[in-house]
């Protein structure tokens, strides 16, 4: 009862704080563009581009306002050509220099009755453009449209055109519209300016300097290891007297360590490919979701809400899936090897190295996506990174103490983090379980077990039902409860509590039967596996009716909160006990491949570092992409080969060397010095759920 109250406090605390917290973006230098603003000198180069140079003003048009493409399949944004604008620099006789600014203006939708056709403000020009012939057909596409009875002009006016500017440094948008084109607003076009963009207007900062010193402080640890490294190992009877300190930051050892590929005996070998699998199955969710701008958003839509896209949409079981991996861990690795009165003693030890192994990738992520991120490249619409670089400036501390979900969770740092939060929260009160899991009494281990879990499922269900959440993130016609949905139900401990404990339930079936085998007969074996598929299968299938436009019933809604989530992990907890047990020979064997132990072990990193790279690369792009799976998985497999080598990197060079002076504190002994036993991955792997 306790560990319910604590997650119930958690929750009256968050409903209190405010989460409408924007801090300003100052990853730009707003005083360079607020400088550069000149009226005089702007009428000047306008006179001069419109009169004497056809050729530098048709530079600017170029790079400028178009229609957007695939503006009849929903796309209202067009990028221009961002480098061609800051390319623009052009000396007038000493008297002046012209350079391009890029900008983007976005239409304020107003819906007027214009001629017979019932067309918003913001698409006159378009009118100019479109023959009678081409407003026919998007007439009869209308009626002809998947969409059903949704109207597409009406669709369109709800949005707001995004148009891309190339003018002069000197000017604004209004200056340059009413100066070079004419007055759109006589004609009922009305826009506001959304944002401006210069060569070189993103200020090297103070925490940009410390991150490349931090850089190359492990660097020069590094060089300095693997060369006492190379050294000592010339001489076998001097490795014999290596020390594990001066060892700990070398590439050479931590590269044999941690691509070594061993076994363990009482290791759970097919968490591995569950692992390794759960997290490419975020990797490609992510590759979907991230996309921020597509030619043709109706079809993504349409696709994103066809059962052909249940394979990635149901892609957030897959953080369910390391909760309950997270619990079963917990107890797993802890059972047998301490008691109560052992776990009280040692609470510290429990507590520090859960931490201090998150700690170090963790702290890098930050560290990169508060700094160095915002100059490692650029775009049209570069301020997704600005923006994290921003939080991350304002609330690191709050991911580091891993209570962003419940201070800033509309802003945190880092934002897939949030996981991270709640598993670290589940592994905070988890003593309140493991104490009498560990009394070394099956009767008292069971009710302590099972008082939990229908304890949290309970007070999670009356919770979802007193909230009336939506059953996803993407309900079309509950759009504008989103972010309810994500802050108090998302990412809310009680609500995710359940898989938790459902793992540490398994956690502790494996230990009871860890010596002996379980006794099922093949017909009870079989109808339990078609029991499990079935209902993993109605759990992935749930995902496309709630996506529904007609979709509207609540009750369903909260039994979906409720029960989906710790089902999935009973079903999948039941695979690794079957798997362990003998009764899945050809999915364990398929699980415990020694192809899954790299990827597994590089699942936390690539946890922590992958949407950040996804960002900076979606940020990178100069025009919308066209949406085709092919087109998106194409992309999923050049996000998962950079960020592998990426996570590679930061488990050699920053992951593996702190876990070793970390392991050294801990045992509050001095490093071994003669026969020094790597750092087994496989003895290290249960330390972090993703690692």
């Amino acid at each position: 009862m306790l560990i319910l109250f604590v997650i119930f406090m958690f929750h009256i605390v968050s409903a209190h704080i405010s989460l409408n917290l924007y801090p300003p973006t100052t990853g730009f230098d707003k005083h360079l563009y607020e400088d550069a603003l000149d009226s005089e000198e702007c009428q000047k180069q306008l006179n001069y581009l419109v009169r004497n140079d056809s050729f530098l003003l048709a530079q600017f048009l170029d790079a400028g306002l178009r229609i957007p493409r695939g503006l009849l399949k929903g796309n209202t944004l067009d990028m221009g050509n961002y480098y061609q604008c800051l390319e623009i620099n052009q000396s007038v006789n000493d008297e002046m220099d012209i350079s391009g600014k890029y900008c983007v203006i976005q239409t304020t939708p107003r819906s007027e009755s214009r001629s017979k056709r019932h067309i918003p403000q913001w698409l006159n020009p378009v009118e100019q453009v479109l023959s009678e012939n081409e407003w026919k057909y998007i007439e009869q596409y209308e009626m002809n449209n998947e969409l059903g009875n949704r109207n597409m002009i009406s669709i369109l006016s709800n949005a707001r055109l995004r148009l891309a500017l190339c003018i002069p440094k000197p000017c604004t948008t209004r200056e340059v519209i009413d100066g070079l084109l004419f007055n759109f607003t006589s004609v009922g076009f009305q826009y506001e300016d959304n944002f401006c963009r210069l060569p070189n207007d993103k200020p090297w900062v103070t925490g940009d300097t410390v991150a490349v010193t931090i850089l190359g402080l492990i660097g020069f640890l590094t060089i300095i290891s693997t060369t006492y490294d190379i050294v000592i190992s010339r001489k076998s009877e001097d490795s014999k007297r290596a020390n594990e300190i001066l060892q700990s930051f070398s590439v050479i050892k931590n590269s044999k360590t941690f691509f070594a590929i061993s076994s363990k005996p009482g290791s759970l070998e097919c968490v591995d490919g569950i692992r390794a699998l759960a997290m490419l199955w975020v990797l490609l969710g992510h590759s979907f979701s991230s996309q921020p701008f597509t030619l043709n958003p109706f079809e993504a839509g349409q696709w994103v809400s066809s059962p052909k896209a249940l394979w990635v949409v149901a892609g957030h079981l897959a953080v369910d899936t390391f909760f309950m991996l997270s619990g079963l861990l917990a107890v797993y690795c802890n059972v047998g090897r301490t008691n109560s009165l052992g776990l009280l003693k040692n609470l510290h030890k429990f507590y520090l190295n859960r931490l201090l192994r998150m700690f170090p990738l963790l702290a890098l992520t930050i560290l990169f996506e508060a700094t160095l991120f915002n100059h490692i490249s650029d775009g049209p619409f570069w301020q997704s990174v600005v923006n994290n670089a921003e939080i991350c400036r304002t609330y690191w501390w709050s991911t580091l103490l891993y209570v962003q979900n419940y201070l800033n969770a509309e802003n945190v740092c880092v934002g897939i983090t949030w996981y991270l939060a709640i598993d670290v929260q589940l592994h905070i009160l988890s003593p309140l379980v493991l104490f009498w899991v560990l009394s070394g009494k099956r009767k008292i281990a069971w009710g302590g077990l099972t008082f939990a879990l229908l304890g949290s499922i309970a007070a999670a269900t009356i919770y979802n039902f007193i909230k009336k959440f939506p059953s996803s993130m993407m309900t079309p016609n509950r759009g504008n409860e989103f972010m309810y949905y994500m802050i108090y139900y998302y990412m809310n401990t009680l609500t995710r509590a359940p898989p938790f404990i459902v793992g540490m339930v398994f956690g502790y079936l494996l230990h009871v039967w860890r010596q002996d085998k379980l006794k099922i007969s093949k017909i009870i074996n079989l109808i339990i596996w078609m029991l499990v598929l079935a209902a993993q299968s109605l759990i992935i299938y749930s995902s496309y009716p709630i996506m529904q436009m007609d979709w509207d019933n609540q009750t369903a809604d909260s039994l979906i909160n409720s029960f989906v989530r710790p089902t999935w992990a009973l079903c999948l907890g039941w695979v690794i006990f079957s798997c362990v047990q003998g009764y899945a020979v050809p999915i364990n064997w398929f699980l415990s491949l020694r192809m899954w132990k790299i990827p597994a072990r590089l699942s936390y990193a690539l946890y922590i570092m992958h949407y950040s790279i996804m960002v900076v690369i979606n940020a990178s792009r100069v025009a919308p992409i066209y949406f085709t799976v092919g087109n998106i998985m194409f992309y999923f497999f050049g996000y998962l080969a950079l960020c592998v080598f990426v996570a590679i990197v930061a488990c050699i060079l920053v992951d593996l060397p702190f876990s070793i002076l970390f392991r050294i504190m801990l045992s509050g002994g001095m490093p071994k010095k003669n026969n020094v036993e790597p750092l087994k991955p496989d003895s290290t792997k249960n330390d972090k759920t993703l690692d």
